[in-house]
Parts: structure tokens; C-alpha cells; sequence
């Protein structure tokens, strides 16, 4: 059984997808209609940009669905999923990837999603941290006991989690993790605290975006991030991915769900390694591998 998932921000790097332009007519066109769609040139940026001009979240999540998606596209009949799932944005790859929602509705929402991140960032100064060497329940209970807006955000695999929230709370929840034993409590270079109450005017943006989506049910089950289960349901695809804005990221529980699910083998699509390397924390022997074109 043959699970494929699909990376989030952080993924991208410069020279991204340029092999994938080349491939086919067809990946070109696609690269043109995103071009039209976001009213900039995206491939150029993901060709040719920095580190920098990547880091821009109008730019990043965009960036990465393109290139998991066109990578997934240009699979063709190899791209087999019996389950797929996506790590955040990855997301919106997985479905458009698995035919829940056509490229360019997928686009927009991508976009969307982004703008509507950044203003909720631009909001309120916050941030996030990387927490290492600690079981979930301590992090989470350090997060409830300390004052301000601090949540348990990405459960990205044992013994990683990420939190966000209030800077102060941020801080002083990092130095309370370090003094319970956390081997690493380390804030993160982002932009503000995604995954948490703080983008709340971001979800009720998305939200209206999301309705209007021409979602379907898809080719296979989604497992979604907010409740780790396997879904087909357009309601509840809608639901979940509204929910997704302000909601943990359970990638760890999403692993051992399709593994559950009798996975025994498991596919990244798109740029990177992460994922990759969260399952082997899962289970060091499970096989895994990144899409590779011919």
C-alpha cells in the first residue's frame, strides 16, 4: 500500500522545480497559468531567486505547491496513491494531487492562504519554537500553564514539536521547556505564530475562499492534519482545512494513521527530504523514498 505526502514551508530552496519546466509541454503551461494566476512571475523566482525572495510567504507557499503538484503531474500513471497526506500547506498539494480540487482553484486557495497569513502575522508580533527531547504531554502542559498565547502547534514526529504563539509567552514557555529537560527549545526564523489562535482572521478569510471551492471527493483518503483520520467527504475536507489555520499540525499521529492504514511504503512529492526523515524517526526501517522524473 503506497502512501504519498506532500512537504510544507521550509521545503523550498533556490532552483527549485527547474527540472520539472523542462519535462513536458504541458508543465510549462502550468508554470504559465500560475504566472497569470498570481499576477507575478513565480517560476522565475523559484528558477532563479534567493533565499530571501523565497522566504516570502506569498512567494514560499506557492512555490512548494508548484512543485509538488507539476512533480506529482509529471509522475503520470506511476503516481499510484492508495492514501496521501500533507504536512500544512502540503496540504492542498495532496488534494489537488489526489483530484479533490483542480490545479488552479488549488492555486488560489495557496495564495489566499498566504496573503491572509502574512496580514494576521502583520497583526501581532509572534513567533514559533522547535522543541526537542520532550514527550508531547510535557510541552503541551508547559504551554497551558504559561500566560499568554502559547500552543503545541506541529507534532512532527517523537520528541519534536513545534509551538507558537506571543513572543513573550514564546520565551518564557522556552526557557520553562529547557528547565524541564527539553534538549533543544529553540525559536524558529518565522514569521508569526501559524497554527495558532493568532491566525484567526486568517481562518475566517480562508474560510469564505474555501466555500466557494468546486472541492469533490478524491481519488483515494486524505488524511488531514487536524484530526490525523483518513477523509473522502467534501463537507468534511472543507471543514478540516478551515480548521487547519489555527489548529495543531498532527503529522506525527498522520504517520502512524497511514501506517495503521497498512502503508508500507511512503512517497514525498516535492521538495526536500523533511518528510522523509520524520518517518524514519516513526520507524527507522520503513521504507521510504522522494518522486523522482525520468
Amino acid at each position: 500500500m503506497k502512501a504519498y505526502v506532500f512537504p510544507g514551508q521550509g521545503a523550498q530552496f533556490p532552483g527549485m522545480a527547474k527540472d520539472l519546466f523542462d519535462h513536458s509541454d504541458s508543465i510549462k503551461k502550468r508554470f504559465a497559468e500560475a504566472n497569470e494566476l498570481l499576477g507575478f512571475n513565480i517560476a522565475e523566482i523559484m528558477f532563479n531567486g534567493t533565499e530571501e525572495d523565497l522566504r516570502q510567504t506569498s512567494v514560499t507557499q506557492p512555490a512548494i505547491f508548484l512543485h509538488s503538484v507539476l512533480l506529482a503531474e509529471a509522475l503520470g500513471s506511476r503516481f499510484n496513491p492508495d492514501v496521501v497526506a500533507g504536512h500544512s500547506l502540503g496540504e492542498f498539494s495532496a488534494l489537488v494531487a489526489a483530484g479533490s480540487l483542480p490545479f488552479a482553484d488549488g492555486l488560489r486557495l495557496v495564495s489566499e492562504r498566504a496573503q491572509a497569513m502574512q496580514l494576521a502575522c502583520d497583526e501581532q508580533p509572534s513567533t514559533m519554537a522547535a522543541v526537542l527531547g520532550l514527550e508531547d504531554e510535557v510541552v503541551e502542559t508547559i504551554c497551558q500553564t504559561t500566560p499568554g498565547i502559547v500552543v503545541a502547534a506541529n507534532y512532527n514526529c517523537p520528541g519534536q514539536l513545534v509551538i507558537s504563539g506571543e513572543v513573550p509567552a514564546i520565551e518564557a514557555a522556552c526557557n520553562a521547556l529547557t528547565e524541564a529537560g527539553a534538549r533543544r527549545a529553540l525559536v524558529l526564523p518565522v514569521g508569526g505564530a501559524f497554527h495558532s489562535p493568532l491566525m484567526e482572521s486568517a481562518r475566517e478569510r480562508l474560510a469564505t475562499a474555501i466555500d466557494e471551492a468546486p472541492i469533490q471527493a478524491p481519488r483515494c483518503p486524505v488524511v488531514q492534519n487536524v484530526n490525523a483520520q483518513p477523509e473522502t467527504d467534501p463537507a468534511r475536507i472543507r471543514e478540516n482545512l478551515v480548521a487547519q489555520l489555527t489548529a495543531p499540525v498532527r503529522w506525527t499521529q498522520s504517520m502512524h494513521r497511514m501506517i495503521e492504514m497498512g502503508a508500507t511504503e511512503v512517497i514525498e512529492v516535492g521538495p526536500g527530504k523533511v518528510l522523509q526523515g520524520l518517518f524514519k524517526k516513526v520507524d527507522r526501517a520503513f521504507p521510504v523514498s522522494g518522486a523522482e522524473i525520468d
